[in-house]
């Protein structure tokens, strides 16, 4: 990872930075003036194939026979946490329906199935990452506070076991992505009182509670002599949920080629500059369109950081646009298969595993 005045778009002078930002305006207004009965039918209808798929999920697992049936109930199941977390909660609460005035589509409002808070996660995602994507000190979502992800971090002894801490990380995302806006840093340093902590915590842990008792208690104790089935079955389907939306989530940041900024980068930033930071910043993924659904359309993570309240099922029509402009400037679009980026992303876990080499004289 490159600070920001390595990247590509140190060629640009203001004068294009300007009429780059105008471009990337006209993309934007182009879908936003459009919406309309299509966008709503979409996020309805994954609303339904979610719930379908949650109640088939639990039915298999509560009532099926054999291994066969455990199998499909556990794919079932793990399809609506995915499907409920990456294209509807997380797009939902981003407020790319805020403007359908439907009260079931509000971005405050909205409450997802995962150990993580939705009112911690809007501010911890939507103002904290969006605002600061990849500025070092400022966005936590760089290494999720537990992984060296650039030599700008500096290297100590627990990073041998950096490895290993990404593999716990991959399992338990969910808990990774709800223990953001602790801020426990902020907390350890004496930046943040304790009583705000110990509010944040608590949040965090009830949410947590909730999560559990639902999974791990009400349902196996419905299932009466089924429990055991039942309940591996919802620890399966969660482990399924978390590992695929963190190959998803870091395939998007943490590819080779993106750009980690300073805050000294990022003093009286335009729109433009924001542009080029968000595009620096993220990396897509190729697939059809199943595969988009299931990543939340994060799978077009440059459009989503440029455009986060889009709704996101048009992020495929515009990438080809967004691209071509990157071309006419000269700018790097970060795009390729999910076996290539992760590949990428894994090869920097283990880069930044070691400590920085002693420069020699």
């Amino acid at each position: 990872m490159s600070f920001a005045s390595t990247t590509h778009s140190a060629h640009l002078s203001r004068e294009q930075i300007a009429q780059f930002e105008i471009e990337v305006n006209a993309i934007r207004d182009s879908v936003m003036k459009d919406l309309g009965q299509a966008d709503v039918d979409h996020i309805r209808n994954m609303i339904r194939i979610c719930r379908a798929s949650e109640i088939g999920g639990r039915a298999l697992l509560h009532f099926g026979v054999g291994p066969l049936s455990w199998v499909a109930g556990v794919l079932a199941l793990a399809s609506a946490k995915i499907l409920d977390n990456m294209e509807i909660g997380h797009n939902v609460m981003h407020g790319q329906y805020d403007w359908t005035g439907d009260p079931s589509l509000n971005s405050q409002k909205f409450e997802w199935d995962i150990a993580c808070d939705g009112e911690q996660w809007r501010h911890s995602h939507n103002v904290m990452h969006h605002t600061h994507t990849n500025i070092l000190g400022k966005d936590r979502d760089l290494g999720y506070s537990l992984l060296r992800m650039t030599d700008a971090q500096k290297w100590k002894p627990r990073h041998w076991f950096q490895p290993i801490a990404n593999l716990l990380l991959a399992a338990g995302f969910q808990y990774g992505v709800g223990s953001h806006d602790l801020e426990m840093g902020r907390y350890k340093h004496g930046a943040m009182p304790k009583e705000e902590f110990k509010g944040r915590l608590d949040r965090f842990v009830g949410k947590v509670k909730k999560q559990w008792f639902k999974d791990y208690l009400l349902f196996p104790a419905l299932a009466l002599w089924s429990a055991p089935r039942v309940l591996a079955g919802n620890f399966l389907a969660n482990l399924i949920r978390n590992l695929w939306t963190y190959v998803i989530i870091f395939c998007g940041h943490f590819t080779e080629g993106v750009a980690i900024y300073r805050e000294e980068d990022c003093r009286n930033e335009t729109k433009g500059d924001w542009y080029l930071r968000q595009l620096s910043g993220s990396s897509n993924l190729t697939g059809g369109r199943l595969f988009h659904i299931m990543s939340g359309h994060l799978s077009h993570q440059i459009e989503h950081h440029l455009f986060p309240d889009m709704p996101a099922h048009r992020y495929a029509e515009i990438a080809p646009q967004m691209q071509a402009l990157c071309k006419k400037y000269g700018l790097f679009y970060n795009t390729g298969s999910l076996f290539k980026q992760y590949l990428t992303v894994m090869k920097r876990i283990l880069t930044y595993t070691l400590p920085p080499r002693k420069v020699a004289g």
